[in-house]
């Protein structure tokens, strides 16, 4: 292979030319766009303001991207903000073995394990995406980011706080942010990213809003420009051959 397509936020020009054999090509925009699935439900009311038990933050991510390093920072953030609870989705976390390993690793760090829900059912499609009903703020996995799980908690009207790392893989969160026009929810260290999602569940009247526009702003963004990406992908296509 002589190519591999990317973005400049996933991938900055000179800081990751070395892992490759291959020659990068930077597209005008994000790296890859979302298509939403059609039968996808409405977006919710925040969950904070209607159930008034506390702030729910959740993780739907592959737990297999969850290190001893996230867990200790999603236990740093819960301390930070009393009530809170951690709703986190994943196939396999309804084995009763593992379930018992994830809440001792949480509860070693400090957080009971009430204050944890796992979640491991494989629903449908339009079933799955309905839990973000249940969630206040997404939190994006470190160092190895989400992608489709990130675009659908942003389409259910849930902002993601990332963590920035050096590699494609630790940035593509950033990416996706970065070309919603949400820069602001990308963290570049441990401390900041609490600090980010302690400053979005501070304020429910202004994280309410955000809630009920960010599908809006998502189907504007290029994140959602199907064909925007298809023109700039020919573009590139044509320089590489010519």
């Amino acid at each position: 292979m002589d190519f591999r397509l990317t973005d400049a936020v996933s991938d900055p020009v000179g800081a990751t030319e070395t892992l490759h054999t291959e020659k990068l090509v930077r597209l005008p925009g994000p790296f890859s766009v979302y298509q939403p699935p059609a039968e996808a439900p409405a977006v919710g009311p925040l969950p904070a303001l209607v159930a008034k038990a506390g702030i729910v933050f959740g993780c739907f991510n592959n737990f297999a991207k969850v290190t001893p390093e996230t867990i200790a920072l999603w236990c740093r953030l819960l301390t930070a903000v009393p009530g809170s609870r951690l709703f986190l989705k994943s196939r396999g976390l309804d084995d009763p073995d593992t379930a018992s390993r994830i809440r001792d690793a949480f509860m070693q760090a400090g957080v009971m394990p009430e204050r944890i829900e796992l979640d491991g059912r494989e629903l449908s499609v339009p079933a799955h995406l309905a839990l973000y009903h249940r969630v206040d703020v997404a939190l994006d996995t470190f160092p190895y980011n989400g992608t489709t799980t990130t675009c659908e908690a942003l389409w259910m009207g849930v902002p993601v706080i990332t963590l920035a790392g050096e590699t494609h893989v630790a940035r593509v969160g950033s990416s996706l942010l970065t070309h919603l026009g949400s820069a602001d929810w990308i963290a570049k260290t441990p401390g900041e990213y609490c600090a980010k999602a302690r400053a979005l569940v501070a304020d429910l009247t202004r994280l309410s809003v955000i809630r009920a526009g960010l599908r809006e702003r998502m189907s504007a963004s290029p994140l959602c420009d199907a064909v925007g990406f298809t023109r700039g992908l020919e573009a590139k296509y044509r320089a590489l051959v010519s």
